[in-house]
């Protein structure tokens, strides 16, 4: 992160994540690792999935894969939203009054759709999906305030393309993903990589169900690339 995200993040009440399953999709590698960087600041972060007004009923499966994972695992808070047709907006003005909260997503998710749904007197610029690669073009080419004018304050940043880590030791990785952190008391082992080590209860938790296999992939791609960079 540069020093001015740094910045940035120390200050935020929360963080609102939002996530496309499609036109374009999010990749859970991004989501994950984004997560676990607010993780590590200790800022709130809320999913909002949306253009809901776009997912027919072939895509109910895959919301309830998203919940699995995210909400009923992790615990996170989702919320699917619309700026089209203004789906949960009135509760997100509702989180937002008072505080300091920052927008962020990949390019296309309708990022500067759903803020001027917050505040159509923002009135900031949004662009088209392209067809080829079904990717957004870019609206937000740097950090900008706004004031609403329902209260509070929101920072809208560029579309993000990828995600990367913080520096960190490789057991602190395990404490950002907030479904292992509850099991890891019961480790066998102190620290533990949760990787191949016997009685691990991250492992343990994987194989019962509390932790998604997607999370965990998730977590031992981020340990890779923690331990290839150092």
């Amino acid at each position: 992160m540069s020093r001015q995200a740094h910045i940035i993040a120390s200050n935020l009440d929360q963080v609102f994540l939002i996530v496309t399953l499609d036109f374009p999709e999010t990749k859970l590698e991004f989501i994950d690792r984004f997560l676990v960087t607010c993780e590590a600041y200790k800022v709130p972060v809320v999913l909002l999935l949306n253009k809901s007004d776009l997912y027919t009923k072939e895509y109910s499966g895959y919301k309830e894969f998203f919940h699995d994972i995210y909400s009923r695992s992790a615990g996170y808070t989702i919320l699917e939203t619309s700026g089209a047709t203004k789906h949960n907006i009135e509760i997100i003005k509702d989180m937002c009054r008072g505080k300091l909260s920052l927008f962020s997503g990949i390019s296309g998710v309708g990022k500067s759709s759903l803020i001027n749904s917050l505040d159509p007197s923002l009135s900031l610029k949004t662009g088209e999906i392209s067809q080829y690669h079904k990717q957004g073009k870019h609206t937000t080419t740097f950090y900008e305030i706004h004031p609403l004018s329902s209260g509070g304050f929101i920072i809208d940043t560029p579309g993000i393309k990828g995600f990367g880590l913080l520096e960190m030791e490789k057991e602190e990785l395990s404490h950002y993903l907030p479904e292992m952190l509850r099991v890891l008391d019961d480790c066998r082992f102190s620290p533990c990589t949760h990787t191949h080590e016997p009685g691990c209860a991250v492992k343990k938790a994987v194989e019962n169900g509390e932790i998604t296999p997607e999370r965990y992939q998730s977590y031992l791609s981020m340990l890779e690339e923690e331990e290839k960079y150092r």
